[in-house]
């Protein structure tokens, strides 16, 4: 039996990897919110992160529903957040890779303010000591 996809674990991985090739964290210091705003808009079209600008993540069926495999209840769970009929089929609007997508973009926002927690713990997003010592001065 394969073990179960994460996909939470998984776009939360390639969220981080987009941060770390593409922005600088710290240039968001005091503006977390507007950080996680654009990465929101940024990530939704972006193929390493969602595959929702091409419409496939993996560009190869087999990989998508390998990742779907044992995971048909996210398919009823995001079928019902976004109002679409939970229905699999070999077309492309509702296929594997439809779905995969579907799925990815779905956990994009948690899997971002999740990521944007743990730079947040480590500091990522701490005013610098400089700008500490001239406000106590």
């Amino acid at each position: 039996m394969s073990e179960r996809y994460n996909y939470i674990e998984a776009v939360k991985a390639d969220v981080m990897e987009a941060i770390k090739d593409n922005y600088t964290p710290e240039d968001w210091r005091g503006d977390r919110d507007g950080f996680e705003e654009q990465l929101n808009e940024d990530l939704w079209t972006n193929d390493s992160v969602t595959g929702n600008a091409s419409g496939s993540y993996y560009c190869n069926t087999w990989k998508a529903e390998e990742a779907l495999a044992h995971n048909w209840d996210l398919i009823a769970e995001v079928a019902a957040e976004f109002g679409i009929e939970p229905t699999i089929s070999n077309g492309y609007e509702h296929g594997a890779e439809w779905w995969d997508v579907t799925i990815r973009c779905f956990y994009l926002g948690q899997a971002i303010s999740e990521v944007l927690d743990d730079l947040e713990e480590s500091g990522a997003f701490d005013e610098g000591e400089d700008e500490e010592e001239s406000e106590e001065a």
